[in-house]
């Protein structure tokens, strides 16, 4: 998998990718990250990026032309998505990060900033606008690293066990259940004696009751749609 970011900041991404299992990924080319200024591709002296939108407003807009440029400046591969990170975009979740690690070996991510970027790079540049959530951050950055940790670690071979992978939240429409290791007993809380059984039969029906439990709990949405999904079973 290749990530092309197309991002004002390209030292933000410096630690991050030299840390954990996305460093271990690159290492092993399971995926390559690009990083691409668009200040690289501005013709002025002044390198300027952003300007004034047009009727008023509070803010700058990111220009169209470095953006286009510095995209238009990457080999495409034939499965490739052009992805704005946007608070206006589709939520990134589980589904979505599958969806692109299965069906694309290029995502070109385009950071925005500022008040956001000119239209004209979200209606004939951008195949997709992609939101971390219904709130706004300070750059486009963190929610494009994001996008990259989660369909990386979808990637063969960046994960150790890939059993891992299907148990765990949202895989089955469920939160994950309670997980615990040693000691068996820290400051007076104990571990579940049904972990400690042995009896894997018991442990399985007590870690899906678990599941059942905190998803009602913690996310009525996604109760709601793994019952109405799960109704007829």
């Amino acid at each position: 998998m290749i990530f092309d970011v197309i991002t004002l900041f390209p030292d933000f991404f410096t630690s991050p990718l030299q840390s954990g299992l996305l460093k271990k990924a690159l290492d092993r080319e399971i995926a390559k990250v690009n990083l691409i200024n668009p200040r690289d591709f501005v013709v002025d002296k002044y390198r300027k990026v952003d300007d004034e939108p047009y009727g008023g407003g509070v803010g700058m807009l990111l220009k169209p032309e470095p953006i286009f440029a510095a995209v238009e400046s990457r080999a495409m591969l034939p499965r490739h998505d052009i992805i704005l990170m946007t608070p206006q975009g589709q939520p990134l979740n589980q589904p979505l990060l599958k969806e692109l690690a299965s069906n694309y070996d290029q995502l070109i991510l385009i950071c925005g900033h500022y008040e956001g970027v000119d239209e004209r790079v979200t209606q004939h540049l951008a195949t997709r606008e992609v939101s971390l959530g219904d709130f706004v951050l300070t750059c486009g950055e963190i929610p494009a690293l994001t996008l990259i940790n989660g369909v990386t670690r979808l990637l063969r071979g960046t994960v150790g066990k890939e059993e891992s992978l299907k148990a765990e939240s949202f895989e089955t429409g469920l939160l994950d259940y309670p997980q615990y290791t040693r000691p068996p007993v820290f400051r007076e809380w104990s571990v579940p004696d049904v972990l400690r059984s042995g009896n894997h039969q018991e442990i399985e029906r007590w870690r899906f009751e678990q599941q059942l439990q905190r998803t009602q709990a913690r996310r009525p949405d996604l109760w709601e749609k793994w019952q109405q999904e799960n109704a007829n079973q």
